[in-house]
């Protein structure tokens, strides 16, 4: 195939602040699907992500964990690689923003500005938020909050240097009024219009003195380089550009960017920030940023402080790669914020993957196999008018459905281009249902009508399966494998009978997805949700910030560190509602290993309450102890029973708990505060 020029394609880079939940990796996956499909398309692409490791989150974050920050972000930025390659991603590169060619391009940039007059050193004063590192004016607050993240800030001064953003400001607004497809989708260009460019840019902090954990500026000792700076220079630093004007070959073929694709967090410092840093050193803008929606669970943002966080390797062990992969790219709508359950994951696997797709190959193997030796032939027979009709929609279908697929990629909506892959495989079994090959069977004189009809089907599905590769790539090549053949180029899917007369399909078809029991599934998320409420996270890897050790102190006693979680304000705290209740009755989950299910008497009320307690504590010992209750927690199913509060506990080094309990008697009720 004739190359049809480059695509250079990047992901926002992680954080390395901790190991990424399903929401996080969404992004890997879209991005992983994009590239296959272009590089099928003829493409020469360039598909690179990475890990963005420096600022003050991780300096605070290592000194909790008592390591270095470059002890933590090695660690983290392995765990983050790991779940990429977990999930069969086709990157080109992977950037650390810790590699030294990078580290000094981010020097020689910062002190290209500064030389050039957009950098001047100054002071800052302002509210800081550190999570996001960023200083804020009141007047850009929310709520008295950091209004990207919702944390608190602290007031903050210190010298700094700043880069002169109204400068560039007017001529980024004529590019993106030039340009209506530089910010994907159109709302995210309408928020930053009308949100921060229109009021005016004020004058952007771009470098830090109250941490170490950055990239130093080379001519000022104690500065280190803004970590947005820093991070955002990675899309031309990994592909060879040099501040000096000695840039590789590889970054003159590549850039411009063709695609940023990141959440709509972080839409602000792509489509603000990087365009006029480009402008600055003269370079061409990206030609599209999209900023893509979150994937959340049950409507919440995933947050492992709120305890509603699923893991990949959690869903790829139980479902299998292909399948994660098909529900976050599926499930994900163009602008909209999707969702994600294990209850969710399990139907898609059975209604679309175990029906739709698996029971099609099954059943077309199947049949070749019971009824011709295997071998599939196109006899072109038609017995009537109608049969004429079936076959020529299925094979307009087939080969229309590339067209489609494509044309919706163009615009990335790469959901609904996965939807006209599934359509021709619904359109496959809707066929079966037309022919009934199990009818045409028992006449021998309709031999040529049902060896037509399976050709037609094996066809199909060897072209359905071309096109599903960029999204479910293993998934593809088991079915070329069942049916004895090789996945077809782009090229090559306008022509419907390519497949030669004679050909066999193994004689062994397989299941390429079982269908779940629902039942079985509860049970799973419920184990992995329990051993999370008790602290003992069953993903394999623990978060970069958690030491999990145990020291002692001064008398011998032991005592536990763990990480430190935000600071919150009274009010934060007055939305908690705390009481004594006492246990009133108390029995097992059905088919649980960890979880209690316990009556709780609050009161004049009683309140069930489901708990991951069952390994320190039998129901019997349960009945009749006084215990501290979080009462107004919103209420949730564990292993299909309704849970409406939190019995709290306390938890050694050895993941033992002890229910916290009231030291005096007090009454059924009683208020903690």
């Amino acid at each position: 195939m004739e190359s049809k020029g480059k695509y250079y394609l990047t992901t926002a880079i992680a954080y390395t602040s901790g190991k990424p939940h399903i929401g996080n990796n969404y992004e890997i996956v879209l991005a992983d699907s994009i590239a296959r499909f272009k590089r099928k398309e003829g493409y020469d692409v360039f598909f690179q992500t990475g890990t963005d490791e420096h600022g003050q989150k991780i300096e605070l974050k290592a000194r909790e964990a008592g390591t270095t920050p470059r002890a933590l972000v090695d660690k983290v930025a392995g765990i983050i690689r790991g779940m990429c390659d977990m999930l069969n991603i086709s990157y080109d590169k992977f950037v650390r923003t810790t590699d030294d060619y990078h580290e000094k391009q981010v020097q020689k940039i910062f002190r290209r500005l500064y030389e050039q007059g957009d950098i001047y050193k100054g002071a800052y004063e302002g509210m800081y938020c550190t999570p996001c590192e960023s200083f804020w004016t009141e007047s850009q607050l929310e709520d008295g909050k950091c209004p990207d993240c919702g944390r608190e800030v602290k007031p903050a001064k210190e010298e700094a240097y700043f880069f002169r953003m109204s400068k560039y400001a007017d001529r980024l607004i004529r590019h993106i009024n030039e340009h209506p497809e530089f910010i994907r989708p159109v709302s995210r260009k309408n928020e930053m219009m009308n949100n921060f460019l229109l009021p005016g840019l004020q004058d952007l902090c771009v470098s830090r003195t109250s941490f170490k954990w950055g990239v130093p500026v080379d001519f000022d000792e104690g500065h280190v380089v803004y970590v947005w700076l820093d991070a955002l220079t990675n899309y031309i630093t990994g592909i060879g550009y040099d501040a000096d004007g000695n840039s590789t070959e590889q970054y003159k073929k590549f850039w411009p960017a063709d695609l940023h694709l990141l959440g709509k967090d972080i839409i602000r410092f792509h489509t603000i920030y990087w365009p006029i840093f480009l402008m600055a050193l003269g370079e061409p803008l990206p030609r599209q940023i999209f900023g893509h929606p979150w994937l959340m669970m049950n409507g919440g943002k995933m947050s492992k402080s709120k305890g509603n966080v699923i893991y990949a390797d959690d869903l790829v062990d139980y479902f299998g790669v292909d399948a994660v992969r098909y529900y976050v790219i599926h499930e994900m709508p163009f602008e909209n914020d999707g969702n994600a359950t294990w209850e969710l994951i399990a139907e898609r696997t059975n209604s679309d993957l175990a029906n739709t797709l698996g029971n099609l190959v099954n059943r077309t193997i199947s049949m070749s196999n019971k009824y011709f030796g295997g071998a599939v032939s196109d006899k072109k027979a038609v017995l009537t008018e109608k049969d004429g009709m079936a076959d020529e929609d299925l094979r307009l279908t087939a080969v229309g459905t590339l067209a489609k697929a494509a044309g919706k990629m163009e615009e990335l909506r790469v959901a609904d281009a996965l939807t006209e892959v599934f359509a021709l495989f619904k359109r496959c079994n809707k066929y079966i249902d037309e022919t009934e090959p199990w009818v045409l069977a028992k006449d021998p004189a309709k031999a040529d009508r049902l060896s037509t009809v399976l050709y037609n089907l094996v066809e199909s599905i060897i072209i359905g399966a071309s096109i599903l590769e960029p999204f479910m790539p293993k998934t593809a090549e088991k079915i070329a494998v069942q049916l004895n053949t090789r996945l077809r180029g782009f090229d090559r899917l306008d022509t419907f009978g390519l497949c030669p007369d004679g050909h066999r399909v193994t004689d062994k078809p397989e299941i390429l997805f079982a269908r779940l029991d629902m039942k079985e599934v509860e049970k799973k998320e419920e184990e992995i949700l329990a051993a999370m409420l008790a602290g003992q996270a069953s993903s394999g890897a623990e978060d970069a910030g958690q030491t999990g050790g145990e020291d002692r102190d001064a008398g011998g006693q032991a005592v536990l560190d763990p990480e430190p979680k935000p600071e919150i304000t009274y009010d934060d705290f007055a939305k908690l509602q705390f009481q004594v209740g006492e246990i009133i009755a108390c029995e097992a989950v059905p088919k649980s290993k960890k979880l209690l299910c316990s009556q709780v008497k609050i009161g004049s009320q009683v309140k069930q309450i489901v708990s991951g307690i069952k390994a320190c504590y039998t129901p019997e010992e349960m009945v009749g102890k006084k215990v501290m209750v979080l009462v107004n927690l919103k209420p949730a199913k564990l292993a299909g029973v309704m849970s409406e509060g939190m019995l709290l506990c306390a938890e050694d080094a050895e993941g033992r708990l002890a229910l916290v309990k009231p030291e005096k008697e007090m009454p059924s009720g009683a208020e903690i505060a």
